[in-house]
């Protein structure tokens, strides 16, 4: 089991966030279990691309000071919804030979449905 943290950007972790604080609260504790049972933790964040705000470079792209990744956590980035297109994360899974991925974070109906989707056509 590899646990995806995906999209846990600075720029998009705000108040805003429908129920921010149980998002929060919830997103920390799931971290916390996984890496208490040696469950790899792998984030992914998303560029915009040049010129945007949610770009390599600025503050706003880089994860989450909430969910920090620990010394050793890849972090991969992509440049559309899925996570597994062009990112360099499908090459990783299937070289680690996972079989299973939970995941969490933003957003839902976005990056979340698109991942999943894909994350069982690619046999996860």
């Amino acid at each position: 089991m590899i646990l995806l943290v995906i999209d846990v950007q600075k720029l998009i972790m705000t108040d805003d966030l429908y129920d921010f604080a149980r998002f929060e609260n919830t997103v920390g504790k799931l971290i916390c279990a996984a890496r208490e049972s040696g469950t790899e933790v792998i984030y992914v964040r998303y560029d915009d691309g040049e010129g945007e705000e949610l770009t390599k470079g600025k503050a706003g792209f880089e994860i989450y000071d909430g969910f920090k990744p620990q010394p050793g956590e890849k972090i991969f980035t992509k440049t559309v919804n899925s996570c597994f297109k062009e990112s360099g994360l499908l090459e990783y899974l299937r070289e680690k030979q996972a079989k299973e991925v939970a995941i969490a974070g933003l957003m839902t109906d976005y990056c979340i449905d698109v991942t999943v989707k894909c994350g069982f056509e690619h046999g996860f």
